[in-house]
């Protein structure tokens, strides 16, 4: 439960900026403010990078087709991204992270961990960090953040959520059995639909539910996640914070509500999962050379399809044509279709990545920081 070796509980910050994109055109232009804005896509094609909170009362999500957006929204008003200029921002962001910690991990251009256990700034405890991350952040970029405070990764996350937007939640060791007890099994990370489902059929609805299985219960229905959904279930999570690597791949796949079952279904499905990964592909400074299509049939059969070629991949065009040339051998589908993904692996930086933030070592003698 500490996720420490020495027995204290590390401090994680999940830090995660409110509709980033959309709040920074929203910020730029000020006739966007209290418009429901969508970032990404047209009202003709393509799939929404990211939707303004006056556009998720619509229902606007992300990863979701402009038509559906459009049909739900008819105010919708779709801006072309600008990455680069959001990736500037996220720059100056992590540049506030670094005051509080050396120990970042970033997620995306909006979201990051920080391991604070070490009280760096020599604020007292990791909320009162955590807040002045966020006030931190308001005051130089204009924009908001959400906080999550745990003792895990697992938790901070969740809690980044909790009050969102421009909200923090504080999750101590001794709330983290009872919080993750209420918690539905639909919010853990990396159970979908299609596994909350399966858990509903087995009568598991809830983190308490989940934490009444024995383990070879679990590996029996979900095979090697079991040992995640065991621990997560006791609101255990052991993985460190891992300041930033090279990414090898960025991927992006979606799980259907019914099979898809013919070639024409197929290739639509894999066009708006291309529109998604290459929202996800400009927002790095990283393009690669092979494109794997991920399928899995509603058996749970799983197979991959691969093509790489010399020169790295520079349109979403040219990404969607990979795709389809990769799963066409396997079509028209045996079976039903319950989840494609494509992947973009082989990356490489077409310039150099922005120089670290040179951070000093904390002081000889600091001290853990309390919740």
């Amino acid at each position: 439960m500490t996720g420490e070796a020495g027995g204290a509980p590390r401090k994680i910050i999940h830090v995660d900026m409110d509709a980033f994109y959309a709040s920074v055109e929203q910020r730029d232009d000020p006739s966007l403010r209290g418009r429901p804005v969508a970032v990404g896509g047209s009202a003709r094609r393509g799939v929404v990078a990211a939707a303004s909170y006056e556009a998720r009362v619509f229902g606007v999500r992300s990863a979701m087709p402009s038509v559906t957006a459009k049909r739900r929204c008819p105010e919708l008003v779709f801006i072309k991204p600008r990455f680069d200029h959001y990736r500037d921002i996220s720059r100056q962001i992590r540049s506030i992270f670094a005051r509080y910690s050396d120990q970042v991990e970033p997620l995306s251009l909006d979201e990051a961990y920080l391991d604070v256990t070490a009280d760096r700034a020599c604020l007292g405890s990791a909320t009162a960090t955590a807040q002045a991350i966020r006030a931190a952040i308001r005051e130089e970029t204009a924009l908001t953040a959400s906080a999550g405070v745990s003792y895990n990764k697992f938790l901070a996350k969740i809690a980044s959520d909790q009050h969102k937007p421009d909200g923090l939640c504080v999750i101590t060791p001794a709330q983290g059995p009872a919080f993750v007890a209420g918690l539905p099994v639909r919010r853990f990370h990396g159970v979908g639909p299609r596994t909350a489902e399966r858990m509903a059929r087995l009568g598991i609805h809830t983190g308490a539910d989940l934490r009444a299985c024995e383990r070879a219960f679990l590996e029996q229905h979900f095979g090697k996640f079991a040992g995640y959904l065991y621990g997560a279930a006791r609101g255990e999570d052991q993985r460190p914070v891992r300041p930033e690597r090279q990414r090898k791949s960025i991927g992006a796949e979606r799980t259907f509500g019914e099979d898809l079952e013919d070639s024409a279904a197929v290739h639509a499905a894999l066009d708006r999962i291309a529109d998604t990964l290459w929202a996800r592909v400009e927002a790095q400074p990283l393009r690669g050379r092979t494109v794997t299509v991920k399928v899995k049939y509603s058996d749970f059969r799983l197979l991959t399809r691969a093509r790489s070629v010399a020169v790295p991949v520079e349109t979403p065009a040219r990404l969607r044509e990979l795709a389809s040339a990769a799963v066409a051998p396997l079509l028209p589908p045996a079976r039903g279709i319950r989840l494609l993904g494509i992947a973009l692996s082989a990356l490489a930086a077409p310039e150099a990545p922005a120089a670290a933030v040179a951070v000093a070592e904390p002081p000889p003698g600091q001290q853990s920081l309390a919740f």
